[in-house]
């Protein structure tokens, strides 16, 4: 076992592990720690425990002090020069012609190096860029290239349900999201609806992509034929959430033979119907079940538009 505090920054949501030497930390102090980019200011988001040794993912480095008036005041001043800097570099950036996106500037703490982060939508060779801004702010210069959505994560803002962005917030660690979690939760495949201010597929299409996994085994999808207890019915509508499946029996007509459905729209649950061509469902312990049923993919549905099927392809690359 190793103890350690867990430590945020003000531009990262991620939480790091630290060495706290002994040293008794609560939540909320901040403090001075050495990073791969310099001496930043942080603050505590896990207060001093014990972990064992193989949750650490590299090895731990000390928490040099406590922060000081000295470094919160010195912090502050770092943020008011951050405009300015903002200014300079993209002043610079246009003097060398270079096609890239100024997101941020960050100040190390001991002022020994200046961060810039931009967006570009291919690699920028900066190295001219980097001269020239050393040789203004006669300090080391770092210029680091991000995604749209650590873009998206810097800068903040309102999703479409009207609350912060959630990685600008609290989500930690961006995860893979795909068409096929929008698909199973019945959402429309239009990009607009589906995407975030980043321009990607919605980060929330992921939180609830278990339940809906859980909730649609062994279900029927729109459309499908089941054996209900009064026969032959097509199933018109399922709720996941209810556990309800609704359908409309299948009749033949006495005149013309053909099959036409019934008016009436009857709910049944999922156990209370038997899909066709489908096996009965085995025991948990028997292994998987439905092994014939069409596995769900990422492909674009043919019923959307051409510009909308170019949207989502372009965003099922990105992701």
């Amino acid at each position: 076992m190793v103890e350690i505090v867990g430590v945020g920054f003000m531009k990262a949501g991620k939480t790091y592990y630290f060495d706290p030497k002994g040293v008794q930390y609560e939540l909320g102090d901040m403090v001075i720690v050495e990073t791969a980019r310099g001496m930043e200011l942080g603050h505590i988001l896990i207060a001093n425990k014990e972990i064992d040794e193989s949750e650490l993912v590299a090895e731990l480095k000390p928490i040099e002090r406590k922060a000081t008036k000295e470094d919160l005041d010195r912090y502050h001043k770092n943020l008011e020069k951050r405009d300015d800097a903002m200014a300079v570099c993209a002043e610079k950036i246009e003097k060398h012609g270079l096609d890239m996106k100024l997101v941020d500037a960050d100040f190390m703490i001991d002022g020994a190096k200046i961060v810039f982060y931009f967006s570009a939508d291919g690699r920028v060779d900066f190295r001219e860029l980097a001269k020239d801004l050393a040789g203004h702010f006669r300090t080391r210069i770092e210029l680091r290239q991000i995604g749209v959505r650590d873009e998206a994560r810097m800068l903040g803002g309102i999703g479409i349900c009207g609350r912060p962005l959630c990685c600008s917030k609290w989500l930690s660690d961006f995860h893979p999201v795909s068409i096929k979690m929008a698909k199973q939760q019945n959402l429309s495949l239009n990009p607009s609806k589906i995407s975030g201010s980043c321009g990607r597929l919605m980060c929330c299409l992921n939180f609830e992509d278990k339940t809906y996994k859980e909730l649609r085994k062994g279900m029927p999808k729109d459309n499908e034929r089941v054996e209900t207890p009064e026969g032959l019915a097509k199933v018109i509508k399922v709720d996941y959430f209810a556990g309800k499946i609704n359908t409309r029996a299948i009749e033949i007509d006495p005149e013309t033979g053909e099959e036409v459905f019934a008016q009436e729209i009857k709910a049944y649950t999922r156990d209370e119907i038997k899909r066709k061509g489908k096996k009965e469902r085995p025991n948990q312990n028997e292994g998987p079940q439905d092994a014939d049923e069409p596995e769900e993919t990422d492909e674009i549905p043919e019923n959307i538009g051409e510009d909308e099927a170019r949207e989502l392809e372009q965003l099922m690359k990105e992701f």
